[in-house]
């Protein structure tokens, strides 16, 4: 296989509702619209994209339909910092406060209205036995 791109598709019973929070408070425009999927693609990186999806939809095999479960976004920033202190003030749940992890990232956790996870992430060097976990070309500096 070889993979053009590859995006996240939120199932929800609020299409509409889901793709103007992603739009709002994490910078997402509809390249695509109708009353049952909204394509999103980031304003600041056009590789980035995520979908919204009517769990419900007749396009969704019946034995996978309804709201998702056990999935967490990560949002890559230069400064976590920044977008915590922004989308706070913007009234997003914070589930998991601002903090900065010994292996490697800054990041705080919030949630978007259906309930998914949403893991706001700065890399930063890691501490300890850590380093030695990445590969070198990976490694947070």
């Amino acid at each position: 296989m070889k993979p053009t791109q590859f995006y996240p598709v939120i199932q929800t019973d609020n299409v509409e509702g889901t793709a103007s929070f992603y739009s709002e408070h994490f910078g997402f425009r509809a390249v695509f619209t109708s009353d049952w999927y909204i394509h999103l693609q980031s304003e600041a990186d056009p590789a980035v994209n995520i979908a919204v999806l009517d769990g419900y939809h007749e396009t969704v095999p019946e034995s996978g339909r309804g709201l998702s479960k056990g999935v967490i976004l990560n949002f890559e920033v230069p400064d976590a910092k920044a977008d915590y202190l922004r989308l706070t003030s913007q009234g997003l749940p914070v589930l998991k406060d601002l903090c900065d992890e010994d292996f490697g990232q800054r990041h705080f956790i919030t949630a978007d209205p259906n309930g998914v996870l949403i893991d706001v992430i700065t890399p930063i060097p890691p501490s300890g036995s850590y380093v030695e976990q990445y590969t070198q070309d990976a490694l947070p500096v």
